[in-house]
């Protein structure tokens, strides 16, 4: 037999063997199923054109990005399915699966609620806030507030907010008296603090403010950063903006979810959704930074005229943040109990920071102020 001849059945055998295994693999190879994707119907707070709602389109991103086909979020702007300051309730009655917008908005259901983001938060900025919410007990004290109104939602806080200013007027604000009788738009617990000190406040949604003040319904009102302020239209109606306050210098965002929804979702896409609020909280702040220097420069160039707020007029937000404090702790157990969580977490997390933080301005005026 010749050797052609000889490995003839060899090579025979190897090709039935290769062709057995390969046939064994395909039998015991696991069917891949395709995961059916999960949509979510998210609503902002905001208008479409405003900044804040492109946050919360960010934050959507991240999640589809990261989620592939499994989740995908779609964020409506304000209006799309109800007004801005009924998106709590529809996310808890499942009227939307999730939203974005601020904790203040929900004031309405329990004063307690404004304590994120109203106020001085003791001297925290809105990064330490957030700091007290996650590890400081805040975390388990605003799931303690929804389940005593009855709201069925999972809470994410995330995005830092800058101090927003005092407010747009007709005319500069130099003194306490100057706000006497002046109708004002804020929000939260702010209401009180600008009714204590004499303006008629009206809580208006964000996307009403500028024509209310076109109109002259309203000679005044604060909503929150350079860059809303200029997409709403702020300086196409009122040309004086008092800059630096205490009535919400410690705000943040808030990314609902309607509990059974999320509850559904598989371990890890809850991990995914974890992590994009963590994501979108630095890129927000980022983001911040750049837009609202880039758009406050532009409001100054076109004709914007920007006051720092008197320091009188902080003495007197100060003063009467500690009477609303009183009074509403006196109505509301759960009021002070935030208060107090608030209070301690400030007291030392403020030292360590007063202590540590160099002073900034003295760095920035040594290489633009003026010689």
């Amino acid at each position: 037999m010749t050797e052609a001849k000889k490995a003839a059945p060899r090579r025979q055998f190897l090709h039935r063997a290769a062709a057995g295994a390969v046939g064994a693999g395909a039998l015991a190879a696991p069917a891949v199923s395709t995961a059916q994707t999960v949509s979510f119907r998210f609503q902002s707070t905001w208008p479409q054109k405003d900044i804040f709602h492109e946050y919360a389109s960010d934050f959507a991103k991240k999640i589809n990005d990261m989620a592939g086909s499994r989740l995908k979020i779609e964020v409506l702007p304000s209006g799309s399915v109800v007004p801005a300051f009924q998106l709590l309730d529809a996310v808890s009655k499942g009227t939307l699966d999730g939203g974005h917008g601020v904790v203040a908005y929900h004031y309405g259901k329990n004063t307690a609620l404004a304590l994120w983001g109203s106020g001085p938060g003791f001297g925290m900025d809105p990064n330490m806030l957030l700091s007290w919410h996650y590890y400081g007990g805040g975390e388990a004290l605003l799931q303690e507030i929804y389940k005593a109104t009855n709201i069925d939602v999972v809470s994410f806080l995330y995005g830092p907010m800058p101090t927003q200013p005092f407010g747009w007027f007709k005319k500069p604000i130099a003194k306490v008296e100057d706000l006497k009788g002046i109708k004002f738009r804020t929000v939260g617990l702010a209401v009180d603090m600008y009714t204590d000190m004499g303006a008629a406040v009206n809580p208006l949604p964000g996307g009403e403010i500028v024509p209310a003040l076109d109109r002259g319904l309203i000679d005044g009102a604060e909503f929150n950063n350079a860059s809303s302020d200029k997409l709403l239209g702020f300086p196409d109606v009122v040309k004086n903006c008092m800059l630096q306050s205490f009535h919400q210098s410690t705000e943040q965002f808030e990314i609902l979810f309607n509990r059974a929804k999320y509850n559904a979702l598989p371990a890890d896409l809850k991990k995914t959704v974890d992590y994009a609020v963590e994501a979108a909280s630095a890129d927000m702040s980022w983001k911040a930074v750049d837009r609202n220097s880039k758009d406050y420069t532009e409001l100054k160039k076109a004709g914007v005229n920007f006051y720092k707020t008197p320091d009188a007029v902080l003495r007197a937000q100060l003063a009467a943040w500690d009477k609303i404090m009183e009074k509403r702790s006196a109505e509301n157990p759960l009021f002070k109990k935030v208060l107090d969580s608030q209070k301690a977490f400030a007291q030392r997390a403020g030292a360590w920071q007063n202590d540590y933080l160099v002073d900034f301005k003295l760095a920035y005026n040594h290489y633009f102020g003026r010689k």
